[in-house]
């Protein structure tokens, strides 16, 4: 890649210390393991340390109470938190990348629509009527904007992201390749005829700010009023968010999540992979919960559920480490009951 940095301009964005090479210089990053020349690589955990003796890294980021009991080829930048200073460079080498601008000539942009100053939409973007693009936003080929959708400033949309008419997305936000915005709730009415009506969703779908999106999730518009992901949101790929769901603000979820419609999910709650929730819960603040976790009750406040269906905390713990001896208490009950028997007769 173009962009290359030294040790003395690494250790003097961080205020490290150099051990080794001032001048030696990176282009990338990588992990200790993999690292190659013109890499610069990382040490946050100790299990890793036999690496730092083979790693071809050019450079490596350390704590400054680490002390090597080998010799390093690579150069060593020690700082307070080096944990804490790979998340600074990573945003250091992503701000420092060039961001496209522009309106490609194979995009479709309405005439009706609105797009902000610095803006790039790609080949075969298609932005529609009414639309309302804010300043610095990054729209990837592909991409569909609808009818008058409303975009914040400085969001990315990536190749294939689709958002249906009237739904709306805050600044700031990264929404990943494939995810959908806006698309009906699933509502279905069973009619005489043994067969479905559907439920017309006349709603929409509220991202606020900061919010990241992963592939290929889906968030429902509402079947009225507005679903609506609430700011500094973070959901992985492959999550399903119901019609009339609600998710409060920093809450995280990971990969494979199912939420029916009309739950609400608190702030600040973590849920892990497959988790499930069914229609018409209510999660509090603060919760967390264990991965392929089925909920169907509500959860309070700072509360903590495993299992499915869920159970608070040392509860399923507890739970779990009885049915793992369940094949022995079922002999020692059938052996007792025997015993039993012989000494009624």
């Amino acid at each position: 890649m173009a962009m290359e940095f030294t040790a003395e301009m690494i250790a003097g964005f961080l205020g490290g210390e150099i051990a080794g090479d001032k001048q030696a210089a990176v282009h990338t990053v990588s992990s200790i393991e993999q690292g190659k020349a013109g890499s610069l690589a990382y040490l946050t955990n100790l299990k890793y340390e036999p690496f730092l003796y083979t790693t071809q890294a050019s450079i490596v980021l350390v704590d400054k109470s680490f002390e090597p009991s080998q010799p390093v080829a690579a150069t060593l930048i020690k700082v307070d938190n080096a944990a804490a200073c790979v998340l600074k460079l990573l945003e250091m080498y992503n701000a420092a990348k060039p961001r496209r601008t522009g309106i490609s000539d194979r995009a479709s942009v309405s005439a009706k629509a609105t797009v902000g100053e610095n803006c790039y939409v790609g080949d075969f973007a298609v932005v529609e009527d009414g639309a309302k693009i804010g300043a610095d936003c990054q729209i990837y080929p592909q991409v569909y904007v609808g009818t008058g959708v409303e975009i914040g400033e400085g969001t990315t949309l990536y190749p294939g992201v689709k958002i249906y008419e009237g739904c709306k997305v805050g600044a700031r936000c990264i929404l990943h390749a494939g995810a959908v915005i806006g698309a009906d709730g699933f509502g279905f009415m069973p009619n005489a005829e043994g067969g479905f009506d559907k439920i017309p969703q006349l709603g929409n779908v509220i991202i606020e700010d900061d919010v990241e999106i992963g592939a290929n999730t889906c968030i429902d518009r509402a079947k009225t009023d507005s679903t609506i992901i609430r700011h500094g949101v973070k959901l992985d790929n492959l999550i399903q968010i119901g019609h009339n769901v609600e998710i409060g603000a920093n809450t995280v979820s990971s990969a494979q999540t199912g939420i029916a419609g009309t739950s609400k999910v608190g702030s600040n709650c973590f849920l892990a992979g497959q988790v499930g929730v069914a229609d018409h819960v209510t999660i509090g603040n603060r919760v967390q919960v264990g991965s392929k976790s089925g909920l169907d009750k509500d959860v309070p406040d700072g509360e903590i559920r495993f299992g499915y269906p869920a159970l608070p905390g040392m509860q399923y713990h507890r739970s779990a480490a009885v049915f793992k001896r369940l094949p022995e208490l079922d002999k020692r009950v059938r052996d007792l009951e025997k015993k039993l028997e012989d000494a009624k007769k």
